[in-house]
């Protein structure tokens, strides 16, 4: 239905105060837990390779072993999605709106819109990041997962029973970061936990872990061991569109989350022939997805 007068009635006649319905948008989180790139296809892939394992000692006089299983171990996909919206708006609601600089036709709010829609999706990754997604394949099981394959074993970026957030959880989760990541040999990696990112009801609980001198929680005068080891050196961060109120992630010094531009955010406005009315529409592609699991830790709680 096109936007007409019927819609727009008050803006037709004067005394209105002012008009209302505009609102600051929250800032761009995404890009704060996202690597990013561009793009020039419709589907890009990532492989992740096996190089050699631990090397073998060789007896005096005996012959060297060799390890030839190095090669392709997972492909991880990431397909572009399109996001499109636009709006009608007819030639008399145009003409007789009294109010065109506070109810703008060509500024309906188009690109916060689209700035909302991309935070939702980015954040549906950790949404969703207890579940196996086949589009994205990979080593077949969750982004997030007790058990992540490689070559005779696995590793581990969620625990085996999730835990709520608490001083003594996230030292167990940088613990499991630095001693239980491993590449697709089983060799240890250097893997540090970075940053924590909670949902808004994780806030406060975040806060009086993360805001005191000493051990938090307690009479002790202990150290506060997270900032005596420097553990997380870049914080924690309030992600409002996390859907979960007890999930929380860490993430890692691994790249693995990854933001692809196919297509910029683009607006176009033309005149119906036939009609008179405004046509205003935007457009963009894009896709967020992951290609390693190393760079974020996860824990699902219900309660």
């Amino acid at each position: 239905m096109t936007i007409n007068l019927a819609q727009i009635k008050q803006e037709l006649f004067p005394g209105l105060r002012g008009i209302e319905g505009k609102y600051e948008m929250i800032p761009a989180q995404w890009k704060r837990y996202f690597e990013t790139g561009t793009s020039e296809m419709a589907l890009e892939r990532t492989s992740e390779m096996a190089f050699v394992g631990l090397a073998v000692i060789k007896s005096e006089g005996a012959p060297t072993s060799f390890d030839n299983a190095a090669g392709d171990r997972f492909v991880y996909n990431q397909e572009h999605v399109e996001v499109g919206l636009g709006y009608a708006i007819t030639r008399k609601a145009i003409a007789d709106n009294l109010y065109k600089s506070q109810f703008q036709p060509s500024n309906l709010g188009l690109m916060e819109s689209f700035d909302q829609t991309k935070e939702i999706l980015a954040a549906n990754l950790l949404n969703t990041a207890g579940s196996y997604n086949s589009a994205i394949a990979g080593d077949g099981v969750s982004l997030v997962n007790a058990a992540h394959p490689v070559d005779n074993g696995s590793y581990a970026n969620r625990p085996t029973t999730d835990i709520d957030l608490n001083e003594a959880a996230l030292e167990a989760a940088n613990i499991q970061i630095r001693t239980g990541f491993v590449d697709q040999r089983g060799l240890k990696i250097f893997a540090r936990a970075r940053k924590v990112l909670v949902p808004a009801q994780l806030e406060y609980v975040m806060a009086r872990i993360w805001h005191t001198e000493l051990r938090p929680g307690t009479t002790n005068n202990d150290a506060h061991a997270i900032h005596a080891t420097g553990s997380f050196s870049e914080g924690y961060e309030i992600l409002d569109f996390l859907t979960s109120p007890f999930a929380w992630f860490v993430l890692t010094n691994r790249k693995g989350l990854l933001y692809l531009q196919r297509e910029a955010f683009e607006t176009d406005m033309q005149i119906d022939w036939y009609t008179d009315n405004l046509l205003c529409k935007a457009y963009e592609r894009y896709s967020f997805g992951y290609y390693n699991p190393r760079a974020i830790w996860g824990t699902l709680p219900t309660a």
